[in-house]
């Protein structure tokens, strides 16, 4: 009696123990689950070097979404991106691509304009900013073609 008494209890513990790490691993991957409480917007941009699926989306330097998914279209990149609900985005906000530091990472940045019209979700963010291309920026700069 006392064995199977024990061996229930190291169960229910096993299986506590997988629960929470099933919980901790969605957490810390910041995955959600049944569509979360995110709103899906697209920008097109001329150029997203360095961005990458899963790179954070910033307003004000606060982690408000994620970038979920690159494609191409029209010679364009096509960005979809994640954004936090209760995040009203106005219809004329730009989108830019900025980097941390000289080689840092690459995010997207949202600076929120003054349109009382906001983005339904869905959305298309009409105002972007391409990536800065350092490396052709230094090789200009080096090569003496840079004005």
């Amino acid at each position: 009696m006392r064995r199977a008494y024990l061996d229930t209890a190291v169960g229910l513990f096993l299986i506590a123990g997988v629960f929470c790490l099933a919980y901790l691993s969605f957490r810390l991957g910041k995955l959600d689950l049944i569509g979360g409480n995110s709103v899906p917007v697209t920008a097109r941009f001329s150029s997203v070097t360095g961005l990458t699926a899963g790179t954070d989306v910033e307003i004000a330097g606060v982690p408000v979404g994620r970038v979920e998914s690159i494609s191409v279209k029209d010679y364009q990149a096509v960005v979809l991106m994640r954004i936090r609900k209760g995040i009203g985005l106005p219809e004329d906000t730009i989108a830019s691509v900025k980097t941390r530091g000289l080689i840092g990472d690459v995010y997207i940045s949202l600076s929120p304009g003054a349109s009382e019209k906001m983005i339904p979700p869905g959305g298309r963010i009409r105002q972007t900013e391409a990536a800065v291309d350092l490396e052709g920026l230094l090789g200009q700069f080096i090569h003496g073609s840079a004005q």
